[in-house]
């Protein structure tokens, strides 16, 4: 069995550096390091004091120490990991595209008042996890020992067991939102049309030089 630092060094370069961001500014956060109202998204001080970090590091924060934050992270490390390794192998460009496509993405959802929450981590995890259980639509998935069901309902079933337990329903709603947009733009309408109307940007390959 492979220590946790060999675990660590092969886990591919965006997932581990988005799992380990969200991670470092959790912890800031929890040991009183970082405020939370200084990264999280509210547009007022974005544009009339130029705080443009908050459109960043509000994804990074996924919750307070938790169970439901350990279970964050660990979607990171297996949903984000296996998309990577699986239909993005040798495509980290594509798979930072993505990312960055849906940060983008919620940014705008979260504008809408009804949509508007201070923290983007959860809703870009769910992002991840709609994207995943579209690759994987027939994998079987055990949810706390209690139900088994196909991948492809994964994200509302997560949806549900947050609402259930008191959790907010718009950063799954919006994580979801994203994901579709994306799969659409990306696999859906190409197959469908045969044109692909949303391509990785030539700027981001540097990135991954």
């Amino acid at each position: 069995m492979s220590s946790p630092a060999e675990y660590y060094k092969s886990l591919p370069p965006i997932s581990k550096a988005y799992g380990t961001l969200c991670l470092v500014f959790t912890t800031a956060c929890q040991l009183g390091l970082v405020d939370l109202p200084d990264i999280a998204l509210i547009y007022k001080p974005v544009f009339s004091r130029f705080q443009v970090w908050r459109l960043i590091t509000t994804f990074f924060f996924l919750g307070k120490f938790s169970i439901n934050f350990g279970i964050r992270l660990l979607m990171i490390a297996r949903y984000g990991v296996q998309l990577e390794k699986g239909p993005f192998e040798r495509r980290t460009a594509d798979f930072l595209w993505m990312m960055i496509f849906g940060a983008l993405s919620l940014l705008v959802l979260s504008a809408i008042p009804i949509f508007w929450t201070p923290f983007l981590g959860i809703s870009l995890v769910f992002m991840l996890l709609y994207v995943w259980s579209r690759e994987f639509p027939n994998a079987q998935i055990n949810i706390y020992g209690l139900v088994t069901l196909k991948a492809f309902y994964l994200p509302w079933a997560m949806l549900a067991m947050d609402v259930i337990f008191g959790a907010p329903l718009a950063p799954d709603l919006l994580g979801i939102i994203a994901g579709h947009l994306f799969y659409f733009l990306t696999v859906l309408h190409p197959l469908a049309t045969g044109n692909i109307i949303l391509r990785t940007p030539r700027w981001v390959y540097p990135y991954i030089a």
